[in-house]
């Protein structure tokens, strides 16, 4: 039946009588402004879109022209949008969700364990963790692919496209679950090497050393004000590379402390551990598939409290279990495969 004849008189007149609109350019330049909306950056949204800077210019400036109105207005922290970009951010938004959940849907049977699920979770937790866990899971559900993406926001679902998040924050909104896991413990941390070349940093010597810096951790008083006494050495906002900066000695980095594992590690005692909650949150229609809740309750309980590095109670050092065999082999340590089959 064709849609448009006189029968269907929803879709004759519509604004798609506009060949602007109909065009697959003028798609594309919506899928761009909104990569730039979300991340308030050119050049993170030409990241995101595997596309250039200049072309996210040039698609964005173009779909001002089409619609009439100016969107963004630059300023020195980047890219801030104007009244009618943020409304067409807000209904953009809405019908990406609305397009993916329709797709996921489309492509999976609710009844059969069998389909791909998209998870976003931080480099460093999904390195150490979810990663050497799949095997297992793997196992039990071999039709089950998983779909594991670096955040693009740590408190807000639906921007990352994803099935479900792990994150620092309840999701409270409609049309989302979430479960309270356990708890990361983060403490200040320094290699080996850096105690060679610069010695032991304490409490009493802050002023003498370097730190690693991360967005992540400006909400955190204590952090910032041990930094604010010494010297800030590197700035990384990505967890698993400032991991790798944190070995290769180049300051002073809180991290969790399940990295504790690493040989090369050594805490400090300068007063300082933050506990910070994990939660994870999906959409709430999504969890009605099979292969979702599967995957729902197994980084349930891979990342909850039944972990002893994410339990509610922080401890230095705990015995090597099945959770952390994974890591523990990448850091080629013994006993491994022993605690593996006595579990």
């Amino acid at each position: 039946m064709d849609p448009f004849d006189e029968e269907q008189q929803a879709f004759n007149g519509s604004p798609l009588d506009d060949e602007n609109l109909l065009s697959g350019q003028f798609w594309g330049e919506l899928r761009v402004f909104l990569a730039v909306a979300k991340t308030r950056s050119f050049n993170r949204a030409a990241e995101i879109t595997n596309t250039s800077q200049p072309r996210v210019s040039r698609q964005v400036k173009r779909l001002q022209d089409v619609v009439g109105s100016q969107l963004f207005i630059s300023t020195a922290r980047g890219v801030k949008l104007t009244q009618k970009g943020e409304a067409l951010a807000q209904a953009l938004r809405g019908l990406d969700h609305t397009l993916y959940s329709i797709t996921r849907d489309l492509k999976a049977e609710t009844t059969e364990a069998e389909g791909t699920v998209s998870v976003s979770i931080t480099d460093g937790l999904n390195a150490l963790f979810a990663a050497p866990a799949l095997e297992q899971f793997s196992a039990h559900y071999p039709k089950i692919q998983l779909h594991l993406k670096n955040s693009v926001n740590l408190m807000h679902l639906r921007e990352n496209q994803t099935d479900m998040m792990i994150g620092i924050s309840p999701a409270v909104s409609s049309g989302i679950r979430f479960r309270k896991l356990g708890h990361i413990h983060f403490i200040p941390v320094v290699a080996k090497d850096y105690i060679q070349k610069h010695g032991l940093p304490t409490r009493n010597n802050l002023e003498q050393h370097s730190f690693l810096q991360s967005e992540y951790y400006a909400q955190w008083d204590g952090w910032q004000q041990a930094v604010a006494r010494g010297r800030i050495a590197h700035y990384c906002d990505n967890s698993f590379a400032y991991g790798m900066l944190v070995k290769a000695g180049q300051g002073i980095g809180m991290l969790g402390s399940y990295t504790l594992v690493e040989p090369c590690v050594v805490p400090l005692e300068i007063d300082l551990r933050i506990s910070v909650p994990l939660y994870l949150s999906a959409l709430t229609d999504r969890l009605s598939a099979r292969p979702v809740r599967l995957v729902f309750d197994w980084l349930s309980d891979v990342f909850g409290s039944n972990n002893p590095w994410f339990a509610d109670q922080f401890r230095l050092s705990n015995p090597p279990s099945v959770y952390d065999a994974g890591f523990r082999k990448m850091f080629n340590l013994e006993g491994i495969a022993e605690t593996g089959r006595s579990r």
